[in-house]
């Protein structure tokens, strides 16, 4: 992981460092932000889907103690969900840079861009 802010957790991650954790069998809590109509397009297998605007009812389901790494379609909606994550006290919120479109470019060309 790259960039910084907070104790260890950088604000962006690459999805190709994300896949290199995923591989690894690293500890990562994939949030998706997307609308379910994008998520109907494609999916990340392994992500907790909770829309942007649910974020804040549901902020004590989010753990602490690992990456939760927040992905959208093209890392600007999760970039806006980490920035308010973090001045709620999860440090530990990192936003996947690229979002999805990104991940489906650069490490699998099997998931189907929007």
């Amino acid at each position: 992981m790259h960039g910084n802010a907070g104790p260890g957790y950088p604000q962006h991650i690459s999805v190709s460092d994300l896949e290199a954790g995923r591989r690894r069998g690293d500890k990562i809590f994939l949030l998706d932000v997307r609308e379910a109509w994008e998520l109907a397009v494609c999916a990340l297998p392994g992500a907790n889907h909770v829309t942007m605007s649910e974020v804040p009812r549901r902020l004590d389901e989010f753990p602490r103690d690992c990456p939760l790494v927040v992905l959208c379609h093209h890392g600007l909606r999760s970039a806006q969900v980490v920035a308010w994550l973090r001045a709620q006290g999860l440090e530990n919120a990192v936003n996947l840079a690229g979002g999805i479109d990104a991940w489906a470019k650069e490490v699998d060309r099997t998931v189907p861009t929007y």
